[in-house]
């Protein structure tokens, strides 16, 4: 698949999660996001309101993570965070599924976890919910059921990574979950994508968005 270069930006979430970051470091993030075009920032919860306000007069949303990174909170925590997140701005959330719920099988659980985050949509119709899977704890058939929940659940995509454990994104894991959610639901690859190649082949693969910290240097790769 060929995109132009402003057809990529617009697919990529600009990521800064880190725990270290500065309002110096959003700062840039959300410049670097109106100069290149990018379709999102993705900021840590405390930074939502800054980056809002940074990007008020621009095309770029705000994407703030929900229970990151371990997803382990009380799911009620994760919606007050929902719910704070977007009063402040926030117009697309990346949540952390229950992990340890999946693993042990407790699929109500975390349909319950994701429907709480969701709830958040209330607020406004155009709330967009990623819901992160972590797949490389999972195995192949908890990468299918955490996917079908995902969807069952009323979030908007299946993100595979937080970038923090593990490896990350991989193709056939974007080619699985693509293939279980079907052709119209949301598909994040995160997590490990560094390179415009990265990029171009989760895309191939069949994810319609990228959240990366290299987003400049992977739009300026471009052909």
């Amino acid at each position: 698949m060929i995109l132009s270069r402003d057809e990529l930006a617009r697919m990529i979430d600009s990521t800064n999660v880190k725990a270290t970051a500065t309002e110096k470091d959003i700062e840039t993030l959300c410049a670097e996001a109106v100069e290149y075009g990018f379709g999102c920032v993705c900021v840590n919860s405390v930074y939502v309101n800054l980056a809002a306000k940074l990007l008020k007069e621009s095309n770029v949303k705000v994407c703030s993570t929900i229970g990151f990174p371990f997803g382990s909170t009380l799911k009620e925590i994760k919606g007050l965070e929902a719910v704070r997140t977007v009063e402040k701005g926030a117009e697309e959330l990346d949540m952390v599924i229950n992990l340890s719920a999946l693993k042990s099988a407790d699929y109500e659980m975390v349909k319950q976890d994701i429907a709480t985050v969701v709830d958040a949509k209330r607020l406004s119709q155009h709330v967009i919910v990623k819901v992160i899977i972590e797949t490389d704890y999972l195995t192949q058939e908890e990468k299918v059921v955490a996917s079908r929940i995902v969807k069952e659940a009323g979030a908007d995509f299946v993100k595979t990574s937080t970038g923090f454990f593990g490896n990350g994104a991989t193709v056939e894991d974007v080619r699985l979950i693509r293939q279980t959610v079907g052709s119209h639901f949301g598909v994040k690859a995160a997590g490990g994508i560094r390179t415009y190649y990265d990029a171009s082949s989760m895309i191939e693969a069949g994810a319609n968005r990228i959240g990366t910290s290299t987003a400049v240097a992977i739009v300026k790769a471009v052909p």
